[in-house]
């Protein structure tokens, strides 16, 4: 009979058809092989090993270069269970048009078998997973980016709790490209993809669209969150989680250089992008950072806006899509050269200025984590971290000032819930277009979202000691259309206040909106902005707040009667304080 593991990578091996199957063991060997493979296919290379000793790049398939949201599913037996923001395939019907994709998609191929574990080894938090893939870039990722091999299998014995994922390259045609997620049976299946976040499937198809519906069941929480400590003088360091859409500064605020480091104020990065948290014994969420790498975005990392990431670059790292300099070092658009004559672009052609970018503007590199001078000693600590703080922010040009604390834990999450993004000209062509993105979890929840709000909702009622819920706006202009505030290291400036409000000192007046710093709250020696800008940055107009008010009620009645009554009366009472603040600005005035 075999293991619940063997007996499933047969099944999976009889559809798929491989000519032979590796179960990877992690070790420094075994990566050898894997990369000498990656290098045989022809699409991936060695980097100057004096500059950049074990480090990669490769290159996918033009027309595979994201995430595709439109070709990702959710397959319950119930379309309402998946709701208005996800896209929903019945499983049967899934599993009889995606498995003729996958029969004998690895023909001619290895099949890798890849025992992960999802954070710490020896975390209660922590999950196992099992991927088999065609695919060596993918199995080298997998190995950065969780604790895979044998310390895995260990863990999995005869055990069936695992996560499966099948996947596969097929023949990367984007109309036969499908990442499809059945919760039910802690399934995933991608086929017709290489690409990071539909490939690598611990990353935002376990750790966060299967688990958020694991953490509903079980009581626990999987959120698309950065995990940072902030030191304060006399070394306590309090631990804070952070939620941002895309093109928000998440990395770059996760592995902060602190511009108050002079003062005592030191941030240490537990992790760049995933939460998993869970109710300890002492009344306070403990969290763990699922991932053993980083998979950040490389075009705008740079020294100016993120050093920590990128003194950790230069070894043991796989670049995905940028360009390379005849030297044979990897470069992209923000890393702060100028383009060297004779490079090489993200398509492996002579690039000049007529061509586009030289680096694909998603390229990415993939890191151990423990490779960054900011990863904090707490890390890997299998209880995890206390989390006194949650931020929510989004990029908007005005209504949301530099920084606001909820009124507590029913108002913060209407705060998440109703947070959004304008977009950037990377993005579309409209630009400004504000776009709901709830805890930054859009595309990631794993089901209705109507029903996460309300596991949010009752989450605070579990939790002893709940953290403090605020939200942040580092991209809010002036009249001449200019950024407020500096932003990068100078954000720990925010921080500072947000780490004053939960140890219950702070400055702060209430507003319509929530706690807002008083003008002399921040610490904001050494900066150089005017009291006006301050003014504005913390400033609170009702006018541009009714706008958003009509465009977040727009927003939640996709979800009709299932969202939870809790955020509509937030929606109303946010109104009527608008209205009375409003009417009380006209009379002043």
């Amino acid at each position: 009979m075999g293991t619940p593991l063997e007996k499933w990578v047969d099944d999976a091996a009889r559809l798929t058809k491989p000519d032979r199957v590796v179960y990877c063991d992690g070790s420094t060997a075994e990566n050898e092989r894997i990369v000498a493979e990656m290098l045989r296919e022809g699409d991936s290379e060695t980097l100057n090993e004096k500059t950049y000793p074990n480090c990669y790049l490769h290159r996918s398939s033009p027309n595979d270069v994201a995430r595709t949201e439109h070709l990702t599913f959710i397959c319950t037996p119930n379309k309402d269970d998946v709701g208005p923001t996800n896209n929903w395939m019945d499983p049967g019907a899934a599993k009889h048009k995606i498995g003729a994709l996958f029969e004998g998609a690895m023909r001619g191929r290895t099949m890798y078998v890849v025992p992960y574990i999802m954070g710490p080894v020896n975390s209660p938090i922590s999950k196992a997973g099992v991927e088999v893939t065609d695919s060596p870039y993918v199995v080298a990722s997998m190995r950065i980016m969780s604790r895979m091999g044998k310390v895995a299998l260990d863990r999995i014995g005869s055990s069936p709790d695992f996560v499966l994922g099948l996947h596969s390259l097929g023949d990367l045609d984007p109309m036969r490209r499908y990442i499809a997620h059945f919760p039910q049976e802690r399934l995933i299946w991608s086929v017709g993809s290489g690409y990071g976040g539909n490939a690598l499937l611990g990353k935002k198809c376990f750790a966060l669209r299967i688990a958020s519906y694991m953490a509903r069941e079980q009581g626990w929480m999987a959120e698309h969150m950065l995990i940072l400590g902030l030191e304060s003088p006399g070394g306590k360091v309090t631990y804070m989680g952070a939620a941002f859409p895309s093109a928000c500064g998440k990395t770059n605020l996760a592995m902060m250089v602190s511009a108050l480091e002079d003062q005592g104020y030191r941030v240490w990065t537990v992790g760049d992008d995933i939460a998993w948290m869970k109710v300890a014994d002492d009344g306070y969420l403990h969290a763990i950072n699922p991932e053993a790498g980083f998979f950040g975005v490389a075009p705008g990392t740079g020294m100016l806006t993120n050093p920590n990431v990128m003194g950790a670059l230069h070894k043991n790292t796989i670049f995905t899509n940028t360009a390379m300099t005849p030297d044979r070092e990897p470069w992209w658009e923000g890393i702060g050269s100028t383009p060297p004559p004779g490079l090489i672009n993200w398509k492996n052609e002579k690039w000049d200025t007529l061509k586009g970018p030289a680096a694909h503007p998603n390229a990415r590199y993939t890191v151990p984590a423990q490779q960054s001078p900011s990863i904090s000693p707490k890390w890997e600590a299998p209880e995890g971290v206390p989390i006194s703080a949650f931020i929510f922010g989004g990029r908007r040009a005005r209504v949301a000032p530099l920084v606001y604390e909820a009124f507590d834990w029913q108002h913060g999450v209407f705060v998440g819930a109703t947070m959004a993004s304008e977009t950037t000209a990377a993005a579309t062509g409209n630009v400004g277009v504000v776009r709901r993105d709830p805890m930054a979890m859009l595309p990631f929840c794993g089901y209705n979202m109507a029903d996460y709000f309300h596991h949010w909702l009752e989450m605070g009622t579990r939790i002893p000691h709940p953290p403090k819920i605020f939200h942040v706006n580092w991209f809010r202009r002036g009249a001449d259309n200019k950024f407020l505030w500096p932003g990068y290291g100078e954000n720990v400036r925010v921080l500072k206040w947000i780490l004053e409000r939960v140890e219950g000192r702070g400055a702060a007046e209430e507003t319509p909106v929530g706690f807002v710093p008083t003008r002399n709250a921040l610490t904001l020696d050494g900066l150089q902005i005017s009291p006006e800008a301050i003014e504005e940055l913390l400033s609170v107009n009702p006018e541009d707040w009714e706008d958003d008010l009509a465009d977040s009620k727009q927003f939640f009645d996709k979800f009709g009667a299932r969202l939870p009554q809790e955020l509509r009366e937030e929606h109303d009472k946010l109104s009527r304080r608008l209205s009375t603040e409003g009417a009380s600005l006209a009379r002043s005035g």
